[in-house]
């Protein structure tokens, strides 16, 4: 009986000894489900209209200093926020500045950013034009807008993630908003 034992020990042994196969697993993230597209016409009390997907939601701004237009497109499933600042184009806020200060806005991702794509919003029959800042790379906004009728309207846009900036696990996501936004830009007019 002895025996017996002794033997299953050393086989169990030879065969425990084996090296097990620890190579190294790529490291993964959550899967994203994306809802439908669908959209519906923003009540915005303001002097612009655009449609919003159905899945976000239109609040205005809660901050100190935020003017009464100054609005909120948050898009909870994904947790990211759209800021549009509306302006009045007038002495105090003139047409050049309030460009300059979007591009400014911007460019100051340059530090993170791989590159900063413009391009250009030109719709004369809406009287819409404007530049689409897409911003490469680990900044903590990917995409930036402003469109302005050139004479008395001014809206900026600024798409934020409350997330530490990772390219690579937010680009589905990313891509998936831009077309929102992209949406957002064909139906924008000014009231």
């Amino acid at each position: 009986m002895r025996y017996s034992i002794a033997g299953w020990f050393i086989i169990s042994l030879l065969f425990a000894c084996q090296a097990p196969d620890h190579s190294p697993k790529p490291r993964g993230f959550f899967r994203i489900d994306l809802p439908e597209k669908s959209y519906t016409v923003a009540a915005t009390g303001c002097p612009f209209l655009f449609e919003q997907p159905t899945y976000a939601k239109l609040s205005p701004d809660q901050t100190d200093g935020a003017h009464p237009c100054w609005k909120n497109l948050d898009f909870p499933q994904f947790n990211a926020r759209l800021h549009l600042s509306y302006f009045g184009i007038n002495a105090e806020a003139p047409l050049k500045q309030l460009t300059e200060d979007a591009r400014t806005f911007a460019f100051k991702h340059t530090t993170k950013a791989t590159s900063i794509d413009q391009v250009k919003i030109h719709k004369p029959e809406k009287k819409l034009y404007g530049v689409t800042y897409l911003i490469h790379g680990n900044t903590a906004s990917n995409l930036q807008f402003f469109v302005s009728d050139s004479s008395k309207h001014y809206l900026r846009g600024a798409l934020y993630f409350h997330e530490k900036p990772h390219l690579d696990s937010i680009q589905p996501v990313l891509d998936f908003i831009q077309q929102d936004i992209e949406h957002l830009l064909h139906t924008f007019t000014w009231k």
